[in-house]
């Protein structure tokens, strides 16, 4: 079975593997590895699936409360939301394969999302997506290139979900120069299940079989978790054959295959063929339990002629899992999947040898022991130094730049990517299907869905501030986690639990290794403290082309639930006449703001001021004065201050405003300080919700109405602002077309 590898050093190479590392699996083996063994520890050990660079920074983070039913370490996290249901969510990254193949890349970094969900026995109710493109306002090849990849992406994010039936319900898009050689495609899925009736992954029982089910197996996406574990150069375009191929319409069959399956008690443990296929599987699933696993890869249907015993164990082809099923339940299963035109093949059983035995026509051709490939996985400990470019940043303010007068600098803001509407996007969603959906994209914060079996509706958020990342790694990071709590609060819906995707640039080198240990302790001390803690997410490092890292970028998927689906609280003016608040000190902070982005072209400055105990307190009132029926609508003042915030609120309403804000600087209207919200309320209802103001800053700013958005002294009538909010982002992405 063991034979010398030719040239071993070209194959080192080629599976990204280091001498060291090639030592440690001969240490492992107590023998020269095969193609078959290599190919199985280059996959289990690289990046995107070990983690090696950064689980020594993930330790430490806070994983449990009394609603969480399941943490970090399974296909999903799954909190308890009520009445005997539970909320399972994820979100992961799908960068790497989206910039070379924007189609493929992101629909089948949606259709493994939905996977990783339906896996734990729970219907995907929602989707939401986190996505950061590079300029595309230029006339030049970059900025072209750009707009092809938002068009390729949201075309493969809306043809996968709306062919699955699962509302794409919101998210965010972001643009900025240090993604032009990489884009950033984070999918988040929520699903709803019986809080008694989750699957896990796991394979356990000795004797009992392990069986393939779904679509057959191809040679697409062959070493894509290799490929997504090392960054861009210009001879990455030649990677297309490492992106996979999706199919939705299987998807759709092998979702309601295994949801009918889950309806017997014929499973012992389930996973999804994700990254690294049917290795990562297969070791993930005998890791869990301590168990040892034979496998006949001649046995796994295939679509290809000629495939190998590599192929089938490193393929990453779509719409496939693997499961550990009683004994005597074989024939019962595969009626099953056949009923769903889907293939279902018993192809081996659990040992309790602790190793992997892979069989190919009868002969063995690889055995690994299962433990050493995740536990002995290395497990670095690289150099960080403090970027050298943060000390200069942070004596930056505004007073260093020419100031222009705030009707200027509101009519560009309102024109900014980071504010326009982006229905260009999100109407290629379905956000209906399911009719659970009461509030979508576009109806700015928070999306919220209704849980029709309790009456309960679950909000989610899905934020990062990249700006503030870059002139704070870890202030930056915690700054998300506040900021997609907020927007859930904002619904009326207590946030409960957080699922993240940190994606950073090369980790070879220090400066950025220092900026993911800090985002790691950002996101551990804000989550601490405003409990939510983490119950899964996803690392993505080379985020890096021809030696230019992204920004940090640690997004974070913030679910919350609120007791009454027919109480969700709207992010815009609800009727003229109404009061309008602002809850919340504010100050003249403006570090790594959108004014000082689109005004000063600097990204630079010290970050507004975090205090967890005023955005708990302003979580705090609005879910309480929410309960009582007290308030109309409530939005956070986040990216352009007040005065962007209010202009959203104006646009998505076709409602006015008249607004007097006590500002020290007349440039406050667009400061960026943390922790503040507005709130709209009845005349009649607002004696009593300034009783609940007690101990918090507030500010009575004005009124709903008119035909013109009036913030101090800027004003804007509201066909202009529409006009700015609606139209911009649409002319602007079908130039080219």
């Amino acid at each position: 079975m063991s034979q010398q590898l030719p040239d071993i050093e070209t194959q080192l190479e080629n599976h990204k593997l280091s001498q060291d590392d090639y030592t440690h699996i001969k240490e492992i083996l107590g023998r020269e590895p095969n193609l078959v063994e290599l190919g199985v520890f280059s996959a289990m050990w690289s990046e995107h699936c070990s983690y090696k660079s950064s689980k020594v920074h993930l330790k430490g983070f806070p994983t449990k409360a009394p609603w969480v039913i399941q943490g970090p370490g399974e296909n999903a996290g799954v909190i308890d939301i009520g009445d005997g249901y539970a909320a399972v969510f994820k979100m992961e990254s799908h960068n790497h394969p989206s910039f070379i193949e924007p189609y493929q890349g992101a629909a089948t970094g949606v259709g493994g999302i939905m996977r990783d969900i339906f896996t734990m026995g729970a219907r995907p109710i929602a989707n939401l997506n986190a996505l950061r493109f590079g300029n595309i306002m230029n006339d030049d090849k970059i900025s072209s290139h750009q707009r092809y990849l938002v068009r390729g992406v949201t075309e493969g994010i809306g043809g996968y979900g709306n062919c699955m039936g699962v509302p794409t319900i919101g998210g965010e898009t972001s643009f900025d120069e240090c993604y032009n050689g990489n884009i950033l495609v984070n999918a988040f899925t929520l699903g709803l299940a019986k809080s008694d009736e989750i699957f896990y992954g796991k394979a356990e029982g000795t004797g009992n079989p392990v069986m393939y089910v779904g679509a057959k197996t191809g040679r697409d996406g062959l070493g894509g978790a290799v490929m997504s574990s090392d960054s861009f150069t210009e001879e990455s375009k030649s990677l297309r054959p490492t992106v996979q191929v999706g199919d939705p319409f299987t998807e759709k069959l092998l979702l309601e295959a295994c949801l009918e399956l889950f309806k017997t008690d014929f499973v012992i443990g389930i996973q999804d063929m994700g990254a690294a296929g049917l290795t990562s599987s297969s070791f993930e699933m005998a890791g869990r339990s301590g168990s040892g696993m034979i496998m006949h890869l001649d046995k796994i249907p295939a679509r290809e002629e000629g495939m190998s015993a590599y192929d089938f164990m490193l393929s990453e082809s779509q719409e496939r899992m693997l499961l550990c099923a009683k004994k005597g339940s074989e024939q019962a299963i595969i009626d099953i999947f056949e009923k769903w035109d889907l293939d279902a093949a018993v192809v081996g059983e659990v040992t309790d040898t602790g190793n992997m035995e892979l069989f190919w026509h009868g002969k063995k051709c690889a055995e690994v022991p299962v433990d050493p490939v995740s536990e002995e996985a290395p497990e670095l400990n690289r150099p960080m130094s403090k970027p050298t470019y943060l000390d200069a940043l942070a004596s930056v303010s505004i007073h260093d730049f020419d100031k222009v007068s705030n009707q200027e600098a509101f009519e560009t803001l309102t024109k900014s990517m980071e504010v326009v509407d982006k229905s260009w996007i999100y109407t290629q969603y379905d956000s209906m299907v399911q009719t659970n959906t009461i509030k979508n994209g576009g109806m700015l914060d928070a999306s919220v869905v209704r849980v029709k079996e309790n009456g309960k509706a679950l909000a989610m958020s899905a934020d990062c501030n990249v700006r503030y990342c870059y002139i704070d790694p870890k202030g930056g990071a915690a700054a998300a986690v506040m900021e997609a709590g907020r927007n859930v609060a904002m619904s009326g819906a207590r946030p409960l639990a957080v699922t993240d995707c940190l994606n950073y640039g090369n980790p070879e080198n220090p400066e950025v290794m220092w900026q993911f240990g800090e985002g790691c302790l950002g996101i551990k001390e804000a989550c601490a403290q405003l409990s939510t803690p983490v119950i899964g997410g996803n690392v993505s490092l080379y985020n890096e082309t021809n030696g230019v890292s992204v920004f940090p970028t640690p997004s974070i998927a913030t679910v919350g639930v609120n007791d009454d689906q027919n109480n969700v609280l709207m992010s815009s003016f609800q009727k003229e006449g109404n009061l309008l608040y602002l809850v919340g000190e504010s100050a003249s902070e403006f570090g790594g703001s959108l004014y000082m982005k689109e005004i000063c072209d600097t990204v630079a400055g010290e970050l507004p001021k975090i205090d967890y105990k005023k955005e708990l307190a302003l979580w705090d009132l609005v879910i309480e004065a929410n309960k009582k029926n007290l308030l109309e609508c409530a939005k956070d003042a986040s990216s352009g201050g007040v005065a962007i915030a209010l202009a959203k609120m104006a646009a998505t309403s076709s409602l006015g405003c008249d607004i007097t804000m006590t500002v020290k600087d007349e440039r406050d209207i667009f400061s960026e300080s943390m922790s503040r919200a507005i709130i709209e309320v009845k005349p009649e209802n607002a004696q009593a919700f300034e009783v609940m103001l007690e101990g918090i800053f507030f500010e009575k700013i004005g009124t709903v109405g008119g035909e013109s958005i009036e913030v101090n002294d800027v004003k804007l009538s509201l066909e202009i602002l529409k006009s700015n909010y609606f139209n911009t982002f649409k002319q602007i992405l079908e130039q080219d077309i």
